[in-house]
């Protein structure tokens, strides 16, 4: 009876790269590397806590049409209210450059939703709405660092530094 050797495995993801080649690099990193790219031109958490907010907001009233009808407008305010929050969140995420204004309706909604919708969501969709309306208000685009290296050199005058008096 002969034995035959054992196939050598095909090269595939799981075979380890010998050293000093370049393997391939996996769709996963160059996917999260573009999102993250895509997330820091845009107020991203700042939609976040304002969608996570007005999620609070829309669905605490939420209940069975009986109890709607017995609470009446503050139910419908409070859906309402959540609503324009998601909204605001989706304006940000969408138009970076129109943030300010949703900014401002954003914490507007948040602290009206206090006396229309219980308690703007017992509290804490009223906190959430009203830290991401801030947070989209304060974000600024990144931008590079400029180098400054001209800006550091240091002159002299007759030998002594500029500054240097004689008393």
């Amino acid at each position: 009876m002969t034995v035959d050797p054992p196939p050598e495995p095909a090269p595939g993801p799981e075979a380890p790269v010998p050293p000093g080649s370049a393997g391939p690099v996996p769709r996963s990193r160059g996917a999260r590397a573009a999102f993250r790219r895509w997330r820091r031109t845009r107020p991203f958490w700042a939609t976040v806590w304002t969608a996570l907010g007005g999620f609070v907001i829309f669905f605490l009233p939420m209940a069975p049409l009986g109890k709607i009808l017995q609470v009446g407008v503050g139910g419908i305010a409070g859906m309402a209210g959540g609503v324009v929050l998601m909204a605001m969140a989706l304006l940000m995420l969408l138009l970076p450059g129109q943030r300010h204004t949703a900014g401002v309706i954003a914490v507007i909604a948040g602290v009206a939703s206090f006396p229309l919708s219980n308690l703007g969501g017992l509290f804490v969709g009223m906190a959430l709405s009203v830290l991401g309306g801030s947070m989209a208000f304060a974000w600024l685009p990144e931008k590079p660092a400029k180098r400054s290296r001209g800006l550091l050199r240091r002159t002299r005058t007759g030998g002594a530094s500029v500054g240097s008096g004689s008393a």
